[in-house]
């Protein structure tokens, strides 16, 4: 093995530069001490900490492929960066830097490790109550169209899906099932190539996009169990390719049909929903017209310790509305009601939607963002794909002036009203506070709620 010892590794993400010395450890599994300081400062005594990486090593003779040939470390991967003629990939397996930095990959930490690292232990999970006793309404899409008789019933149900659970299945939707298949069967290849593969499509620094493990969390917290490919799709001069992947070949054309189709259903679902609130469809529809799309397919991995992490953390969507379908037939999703987590069995062919945050705060909190989570199989890999649908960076986020409650009048405002990307900045801003005292999160719409609306 060539003697790394005193050679710098980079990061692409949010990991510092690493000096590795004195490599110890059998079985081509060495475990390394390693200095973390600045990667322009190098290794100063003052800037510098000792910590443990394990990693496996391969050293190939190929040209590392850049998407800019003038690039000669991309930062993809992990490099010698004294190595032109070579491709040094350290496959980090387990990290621990005194932050939440995490692994590039869970899919390759779950194969490689018999026991779960201590970040993603969640002892409270033993506390959590999961109930079987309720099931998401199921809308039928066909009912809400060409003026049927069963019309303003389904419209209803629509309606107080929103208002009473925040979640919904749609079933007879119109979306083609050969372009989902499609869809399925891409995201299933990407998740099945080599990591370094992968990695190409790495996230970048200051960029959702990409591929990565879950997402850096703070210092104490802990992390996902699960993998993702994130890439803004709509609207097409939006796009950035460096992000989509090359294999499998047709995923390109595949996510172009996808998303095409998602943001129909997206625009047919809002215009009924506006409906529902006392609007013209075009009043909502505007906030959303020319709005960011964006696709996030999950792999998560089996674990042997499944009943103690989580593949997500409970959450709820930033979006206007996230459109969900399940890759494979083993279930995940849990939604919180009443204290209690319910399972959402995947309907074949139907799509899982639920309301966002903006969507709350559009409706005058009429509908409502629910907190959820996923949870992942002892045997078993799960993938789902995601899709969620912003407004654009002309809206204002706050209560439309139409908006009617339950008994058919206005309502007074119940939350603040501020432009898109203001709002923005603060949603970003609150969610470094987004976990309260007892370290569990809370619904940012909330906290966009007026002082004067009663808790």
């Amino acid at each position: 093995m060539r003697d790394f010892s005193e050679k710098w590794v980079q990061r692409h993400n949010h990991w510092p530069a690493l000096t590795i010395y004195q490599p110890t450890g059998p079985n081509n599994m060495p475990i390394f001490n390693v200095q973390q300081g600045s990667e322009s400062d190098g290794p100063s005594p003052t800037k510098t900490r000792k910590h443990e990486v394990r990693l496996r090593i391969t050293v190939r003779r190929t040209r590392f492929r850049s998407s800019n040939d003038e690039e000669e470390d991309s930062g993809l991967g992990f490099w010698d960066p004294s190595i032109s003629s070579e491709e040094v990939f350290l496959q980090v397996l387990e990290m621990d830097l005194g932050a939440s930095l995490g692994v590039p990959s869970v899919q390759e930490l779950a194969r490689s490790l018999k026991d779960v690292p201590d970040r993603f232990i969640r002892p409270e999970l033993e506390l959590d109550i999961v109930s079987k006793d309720e099931s998401v309404p199921v809308i039928d899409m066909s009912k809400l169209v060409g003026g049927r008789d069963d019309e303003e019933d389904e419209l209803a149900k629509l309606h107080a899906a929103c208002r009473d659970w925040g979640f919904f299945q749609v079933i007879n939707h119109g979306v083609a099932e050969e372009g989902i298949l499609k869809m399925k069967a891409d995201v299933q290849e990407f998740f099945r190539l080599p990591l370094q593969e992968k990695m190409e499509y790495a996230r970048l620094p200051d960029d959702i996009q990409g591929y990565s493990a879950s997402h850096v969390v703070p210092r104490g917290r802990k992390q996902d169990w699960s993998d993702f490919l994130y890439i803004f799709p709509q609207p097409r001069d939006g796009r950035n390719l460096r992000f989509w992947p090359r294999v499998p070949s047709s995923f390109k054309e595949t996510l172009n049909q996808y998303s095409t189709e998602m943001k129909k259903l997206n625009t047919a679902l809002l215009s009924f929903m506006a409906r529902n609130l006392g609007l013209e469809p075009e009043k909502l529809l505007s906030l959303f017209e020319g709005g960011r799309q964006g696709v996030r397919t999950n792999y998560y991995p089996p674990c042997r310790q499944a009943n103690k992490v989580l593949g997500s953390s409970p959450h709820s969507d930033l979006a206007g509305l996230t459109l969900l379908t399940q890759v494979n037939e083993v279930q995940g999703l849990q939604i919180k009601r009443n204290g209690k987590w319910i399972p959402i069995d995947p309907i074949q062919d139907a799509f899982i939607v639920n309301v966002g945050e903006m969507i709350e705060i559009m409706s005058n909190g009429e509908y409502k963002s629910i907190e959820h989570r996923a949870v992942v199989n002892p045997e078993k890999e799960r993938l789902s794909i995601a899709t969620f649908h912003n407004p654009n960076s002309n809206a204002v986020i706050g209560p439309l002036p139409d908006i009617r409650g339950k008994d058919g009048k206005k309502q007074a405002p119940k939350y603040k009203s501020m432009p898109y990307q203001e709002y923005m900045t603060e949603r970003l801003r609150q969610k470094k506070k987004v976990y309260d005292e007892e370290g569990k999160p809370e619904n940012p719409a909330h906290q966009m709620k007026l002082h004067t609306e009663a808790a």
